[in-house]
């Protein structure tokens, strides 16, 4: 017996990975866009804010509050460290070990708040009441936003 639909029908039109990947990247390209003119991307901006939440501590910790690979965490760092937005607090052959926020990067988020606030509101425009509720119930249910050490 035939299918009623072919495999790649289904997955085109009933993939919900295939649908929040698509959801993700155009809320993320609102944001990129947003912050873009500050040099920075939403990514980058996350991970200072997470990392201004928590305080210092290990880059593998980073990954593990913002569910990243560790090489998405060490690219990224490489960028902030790079800037002085960051600042490695420990260091030794195997590479480092203990990051912090600096100063500078508390001043980088506090100049990319009126951009960040633009683009939120463009993106809650974009998937609507019902959307953003939907995106903070399914977060919530998956993610605690981080705490102090």
């Amino acid at each position: 017996m035939k299918p009623s639909r072919s495999p790649i029908d289904e997955i085109v039109q009933d993939c919900l990975g295939v649908r929040v990947r698509l959801i993700g990247r155009a809320v993320s390209a609102v944001y990129d866009h947003a912050v873009g003119g500050h040099g920075v991307t939403i990514a980058q901006i996350s991970l200072m804010a997470v990392l201004g939440k928590v305080g210092p501590c290990p880059p593998s910790r980073l990954g593990e509050v913002l569910q990243l690979e560790r090489s998405t965490v060490s690219r990224n760092l490489e960028i902030l460290l790079r800037n002085g937005w960051v600042q490695a607090d420990s260091s030794d052959a195997k590479g480092v070990r203990e990051v912090s926020l600096t100063a500078t990067g508390w001043q980088k988020l506090e100049s990319v708040m009126p951009a960040w606030r633009r683009a939120q509101a463009e993106a809650a425009r974009l998937l609507g009441d019902v959307g953003v509720q939907t995106v903070h119930t399914v977060a919530d249910s998956l993610w605690a936003p981080p705490s102090p050490r």
